[in-house]
């Protein structure tokens, strides 16, 4: 009765052994399909970081365009008219007409911390 079970273990025992490693097989085949997806050159880290990189870049060029357009509408006041030339005139350089007063009041606040020249 032994010599009969023995070979009967022997099979089942190697049977169980294919069957593993067939499992580890397919379990490192899967790991190694994966780490392209997650890791690789085009994988989705690097995608979510260029994604992130991509928004960073829209919003500075978004600014960058409100800013250059509001130069390009100043750019076309100074070329156009006298009004915006001596408004900031008036206002980078302290320009008075010949015909004005300049005064300049100065609150208490500044005068009193020894802040008079705001």
């Amino acid at each position: 009765m032994r010599s009969a079970s023995a070979p009967d273990i022997s099979v089942r025992l190697t049977a169980r052994i294919r069957s593993q490693g067939l499992t580890w097989v397919l379990a490192i085949a899967v790991v190694l399909l994966q780490y392209p997806l997650w890791l690789g050159e085009g994988g989705w880290l690097r995608v979510r970081e260029s994604a992130q990189k991509i928004d960073v870049q829209l919003a500075l060029n978004q600014r960058l365009e409100i800013r250059n357009a509001s130069l390009l509408a100043e750019l076309n006041d100074l070329k156009q008219g006298r009004d915006a030339i001596e408004e900031r005139a008036r206002n980078d350089l302290g320009m008075v007409a010949p015909d004005e007063w300049f005064v300049r009041i100065v609150p208490a606040q500044s005068i009193q911390s020894g802040k008079v020249n705001e």
